[in-house]
């Protein structure tokens, strides 16, 4: 029985995959925790073998909480499950010491096999990750799937990025741009990480002169 534990600051996300795991033989889900000090805190008393760790979490991130993690509870494996897909968090979180990264995207049979993968000793990339790193290792870009747009300019932005690209540069919020663009705040939020990772810059008024200098906004 591989015992798996829940690290994601969204209840509603933790109990939608604890409903899920419940019927799934093999899996039993030990513990959840909303944030990375949470999560450290409970393996101190709750024995687990794989960790299902977000990125975005408030207090202790996942990066902070995976290396953290791997000091102190060497034998328990992190696969990390987030909404971010750029290989700039990819790399990060695996030289942080994740075993495997799928997205939450990904179709529940990929997400169950990645945690039976993990909690074996092996490394695990979701098929949609893996294929646009191997797509940039050829010097191409990945074929765009119905839920993505092409990617434009050469930054790589797809047309929802930049849609939220030009509102960063109005001067938006992150919720006022979710509510114009009938989101959530979360989603704009892993929209600007994604930009910012693709562009390489460090903050936003040196994402906007990018910008105005690639003739992505005027």
């Amino acid at each position: 029985m591989i015992r798996l534990m829940l690290a994601d600051d969204h209840a509603i996300l933790r109990d939608g995959l604890r409903s899920l795991l419940a019927a799934e033989p093999g899996i039993d889900v030990v513990g959840e925790a909303g944030d990375g000090a949470e999560l450290l805190a409970l393996l101190a008393t709750t024995p687990a073998d794989v960790v299902l760790m977000d990125i975005n979490m408030p207090v202790l991130d996942g990066f902070e909480a995976t290396a953290e993690l791997r000091q102190r509870f060497p034998d328990v494996k992190v696969l990390v499950l987030s909404m971010l897909d750029h290989e700039h968090y990819v790399l990060r979180m695996l030289q942080a010491g994740a075993l495997g990264y799928v997205l939450k995207n990904a179709a529940f049979q990929e997400i169950t096999h990645a945690i039976r993968t993990v909690a074996a000793g092996q490394r695990f990339l979701c098929t949609e990750i893996g294929l646009n790193m191997l797509y940039k290792a050829a010097g191409g870009a990945p074929p765009a799937s119905p839920e993505q747009a092409e990617p434009v300019a050469g930054v790589g932005l797809t047309a929802r990025e930049l849609e939220v690209l030009r509102l960063i540069a109005e001067g938006l919020t992150n919720s006022e741009i979710a509510d114009k663009l009938f989101t959530s705040k979360r989603t704009i939020e892993t929209h600007r990480q994604n930009i910012i990772g693709k562009t390489g810059v460090k903050n936003t008024a040196a994402l906007i002169k990018l910008a105005v200098r690639q003739g992505l906004i005027s």
